[in-house]
């Protein structure tokens, strides 16, 4: 089953110890690499669940404002097959005459599932690529809101199988769910989710809302900024400077989301319904 890998565990319940069957959630590196002018330019290696792996180059790609329509995508392949895991490398080729400069990325490193590709953290950089903020304009009632973990829960088949990925889902103004991604890393995930809307043409994507299974990071914010996406809610909590980019674009930032409670740290005009307005 791809993205799962099978394995003994020992088992240690109260006294008893046993050796049980469990799956894991696989990890292994991908490389994505851009072609542009006729040159192939290495962009990232980072560490994710293997499966959609075209969505997420191209959906890294967006956030890194490389592209920003699918037309700017000539071809996404993988490896050749005269390298050793040609499963492990993504080419994205880009359309003749879209700009590409690799020395304005700091994309040349290694990525860990757990952090996300660093070194562009800055609201700085972002206003440089999104110089707009997302239009939506609807309204969230807490009734809404509540009801998405559930949803977010029973649509998570891979972290049911193994309770080691992370999700990103993407949800309608009705609370109807639209597209949801899996894998070890948050962004990782996030980056599939974009991508899959770039790839089908559905940015930006106004009037929807997306959940992520985890904390809401900058980066998180950044990629839903860029995408459009009007509203970023979370299970977990939002760091500060995640508070930031909501605040400087309108963003509606909910976190610490559940069945019957969530905080709104930024963009609290979106909550309709009583006992939403802010004191």
């Amino acid at each position: 089953m791809q993205g799962t890998q099978g394995r003994h565990v020992l088992a240690v319940r109260g006294e008893e110890a046993s050796l049980r069957p469990d799956l894991l959630a696989v990890e292994e590196p991908l490389e994505i690499r851009v072609t542009a002018g006729g040159r192939c330019f290495p962009l990232a290696v980072t560490m994710r669940t293997p499966g959609h792996d075209f969505e997420l180059a191209a959906g890294l790609l967006y956030s890194e404002g490389v592209v920003r329509r699918p037309e700017d995508i000539a071809a996404i392949v993988s490896g050749d097959e005269s390298e050793p895991h040609p499963d492990h490398v993504v080419e994205v080729r880009l359309a003749a005459g879209v700009p590409f400069d690799p020395q304005s990325l700091s994309r040349h490193l290694y990525t860990s599932s757990a952090c996300g590709v660093c070194g562009r953290a800055s609201l700085e950089q972002l206003r440089g690529l999104c110089p707009r903020a997302p239009v939506g304009d609807m309204l969230l009632t807490p009734a809404l809101l509540q009801g998405l973990p559930s949803r977010l829960q029973e649509a998570q088949g891979l972290f049911a199988r193994t309770g080691g990925v992370h999700a990103a889902a993407l949800f309608d103004r009705e609370g109807r769910l639209i597209l949801l991604r899996e894998d070890v890393g948050r962004h990782n995930a996030m980056d599939k989710l974009v991508g899959a809307l770039l790839l089908s043409g559905r940015l930006p994507a106004s009037d929807t809302l997306v959940l992520v299974s985890g904390r809401a990071s900058f980066e998180l914010a950044q990629k839903a900024v860029l995408a459009g996406i009007p509203a970023l809610a979370a299970l977990g909590a939002p760091s500060s400077l995640a508070v930031q980019v909501a605040e400087a674009y309108g963003l509606t930032l909910v976190g610490f989301l559940g069945a019957r409670r969530f905080n709104v740290y930024a963009g609290a005009h979106r909550l309709a319904g009583e006992g939403t307005s802010a004191p």
